[in-house]
C-alpha cells in the first residue's frame, strides 16, 4: 500500500540550523510525495523577558525564512508571534511536536507516515525512501526508532568529547537491553522517530512534556505493539550545547564530558541481569511458583506499588500465559526499567570507566579500550573508537532484532 509522509519539525531559536535540515529534505530523492510541518515557537512570556526576547527574533527570523523557502512543500505553524505563543503552564517541544501530529492527523490518511524530525538535524538523501520501504515492506510495524549518529567533524574539542561521552551512555543503555531481549529496547530522539498515522492515532497521540516525550511517546508504541528499532539509514543530529530542555542532548552537551557522569551515568551490565532473570522466570511467576523476594526487579516492583503484591490481580484478570506476559511488561515498563537500574547504579562504587571496560568484556568477550582509557582525558580519537565500535554492535543487534 502506498503512503505519504509528513516530516514533523518543532523548531525554536533555530535560525542558523533550520535552513541546512530543509536542504537536507529538499535533497531527498523519492518516488513518493512528502510534506514538511515545521512549528516555530516559544512561550508568549519571552516577549516582555529582557535575557529571552532574542530568542523571539530569531524566530521571526526562521518565519521569515521559511515563507521565502521553496525547495519544499512546507507547511508553518506559527507559536511565536506575538500574541501567539505558548501560554506560562503549556509550553515547550513536547507541545510543538503534539501541535505537529495533531495538526499532520487532520491531513493524513491512516496509512501515511509521519516523521519526526528536528531543526537541527540532517539525513542522506535516501533517508526517507528507506523510511518509505520499511514500512512497505513489513506491514506489522507501527512505528520504528530510527538509528542515530552523531557528526562531531568541526566542533571543537569540548563539545565532541561530551557528545562522544553522552552517546556512549546511550548505546551502552541500548545494548543492555537488547541483551536481555526487553521490549523496552529503544533509544528515544525527537528527531529518530517515524510511525503510522493510525497507529498515532491508536495510541491517543503525543502526551506533552517539556522534555521527554519522545521517550513517552515510544513508550506507548512499544507497549502497543510494531515497535521497530531498525531502519537502513540514520539520523545525524547536531552536537550542539543547549539548555532547552531538562535533559537530552543539548543539556549534556552544556554539561561539558566530566559533569555528564552524573546525570548519564554508564550502567553495568548487573544491573540488567535482574531483569533478564525476571522475564526467564515469567512462567514460574505465572504459576505462583517464585515470589517477589526472589528477583531484586519483581521485589524493586513491589517496592514501586507502595509494598503491595501486584501479580494475584493480575493473574486472576487475565485468560491464559500470553495475556500475563503482555499485563507484566505494561506494569514493568521502560520507565521502571531505568528507575532500578538507577537504584541498583547507587550500590556500584565503580567507575564509569571499569563499568563500560567490563560491560564490553561481559556482552562481546573483547574490550577496546586503553588501560588508561579516561572519560575526561582521552582524545577525541580514543572516545570515537569506543563509539563506533558500540555503534557498529548496536546496528548488528537492531538488525537482528526485526
Amino acid at each position: 500500500m502506498r503512503h505519504s509522509i509528513f516530516v514533523a519539525i518543532p523548531a525554536m531559536n533555530e535560525s542558523e540550523f533550520l535552513p541546512k535540515t530543509l536542504d537536507s529534505l529538499a535533497s531527498q530523492i523519492t518516488n513518493f510525495n512528502f510534506e514538511v510541518f515545521v512549528c516555530v515557537n516559544q512561550p508568549e512570556s519571552y516577549w516582555l523577558d529582557s535575557a529571552r526576547k532574542h530568542i523571539c527574533i530569531d524566530n521571526l527570523k526562521t518565519l521569515q525564512f521559511l515563507r521565502n523557502y521553496e525547495k519544499l512543500t512546507l507547511h508553518i505553524i506559527d507559536k511565536s508571534s506575538q500574541g501567539c505563543g505558548w501560554d506560562n503552564k503549556k509550553f515547550g517541544v513536547g507541545y510543538a511536536r503534539k501541535t505537529l501530529i495533531d495538526t499532520i492527523l487532520q491531513k493524513s490518511n491512516p496509512n501515511d507516515i509521519i516523521v519526526s524530525f528536528d531543526a537541527d538535524t540532517i539525513v542522506k538523501s535516501d533517508y526517507l525512501q528507506t523510511i518509505f520501504n520499511n514500512f512497505n515492506t513489513n506491514s506489522e510495524v507501527n512505528a520504528i526508532a530510527v538509528p542515530y549518529y552523531h557528526l562531531i567533524d568541526g566542533y571543537e574539542e569540548k563539545i565532541a568529547k561530551s557528545i562522544l561521552r553522552y552517546e556512549i551512555y546511550m548505546r551502552n543503555f541500548l545494548v543492555n537491553l537488547l541483551k536481555i531481549n526487553s521490549p523496552y529496547a529503544f533509544t528515544a530522539l525527537g528527531s529518530a522517530i517515524a510511525m503510522k498515522a493510525k497507529a498515532v492515532s491508536k495510541i491517543g497521540g503525543i502526551t506533552p512534556h517539556q522534555s521527554g516525550e519522545d521517550f513517552y511517546l515510544l513508550q506507548k508504541f512499544a507497549k502497543m505493539g510494531g515497535l521497530s528499532i531498525f531502519n537502513k539509514e540514520c539520523v545525524y543530529p547536531s552536537p550542539r550545547s543547549s539548555d532547552r530542555v531538562p535533559f537530552g542532548t543539548g543539556p549534556a552537551v552544556t554539561m561539558g564530558v566530566s559533569g555528564i557522569g552524573e546525570s548519564y551515568p554508564i550502567y553495568h551490565y548487573s544491573s540488567f541481569i535482574p531483569i533478564g532473570e525476571a522475564y526467564e522466570n515469567m512462567i514460574l511467576l505465572y504459576n505462583k511458583q517464585i515470589e517477589d523476594e526472589s528477583n531484586k526487579f519483581l521485589h524493586f516492583l513491589r517496592l514501586q506499588n507502595r509494598g503491595n503484591e501486584i501479580w494475584t490481580a493480575i493473574r486472576d484478570n487475565v485468560s491464559d500465559y500470553q495475556h500475563f506476559i503482555k499485563a507484566f511488561h505494561q506494569k514493568a515498563d521502560g520507565l521502571r526499567i531505568l528507575q532500578f537500574v538507577r537504584s541498583q547504579h547507587k550500590t556500584n562504587l565503580i567507575s564509569d570507566e571499569q563499568a563500560l571496560g567490563e560491560n564490553l568484556r561481559f556482552w562481546f568477550s573483547k574490550n577496546i579500550m586503553k588501560d588508561s582509557f579516561s572519560f575526561e582525558k582521552s582524545s577525541i580519537v580514543e572516545l570515537d573508537e569506543v563509539r563506533n565500535f558500540l555503534f557498529v554492535e548496536e546496528m548488528k543487534m537492531r538488525k537482528q532484532s526485526r
